[in-house]
């Protein structure tokens, strides 16, 4: 199941049993406005080719998706924020990046519609 592979479903299980559905619906909702915000950040620091604000907006994102118990978009942030590969490299990076973020919120929304 994609679930597996994109959640941290040890961390997502502990969460529900503390909060109840709907809490991890708002916490799902807010990573996904969250996520689009640091992405648009991302693509702006190839765009400017900033490597000081590449790093530190994969490190924020990072940290959302970790928490969020997103374990391959969390993984995926790990590999690129300290790249100093070409601009062109990050683009794909970029767009590997939103690929793996879009399935792992419709995991954790599959997941949702399961509890």
């Amino acid at each position: 199941m994609a679930t597996i592979q994109h959640l941290d479903l040890t961390l997502i299980n502990g969460y529900l049993e503390a909060l109840d559905v709907d809490v991890l619906q708002q916490m799902l909702d807010l990573y996904v406005q969250q996520s689009q915000v640091y992405l648009s950040d991302i693509d702006e620091t190839i765009a400017r080719e900033d490597q000081k604000q590449w790093q530190e907006h994969c490190h924020k994102m990072k940290g959302s998706a970790a928490s969020a118990g997103l374990s391959q978009v969390h993984e995926k942030l790990i590999a690129i924020e300290k790249s100093t590969e070409a601009w062109s490299m990050k683009v794909e990076h970029l767009n590997v990046l939103k690929l793996t973020n879009q399935q792992a919120i419709d995991a954790f929304k599959q997941w949702l519609s399961s509890q």
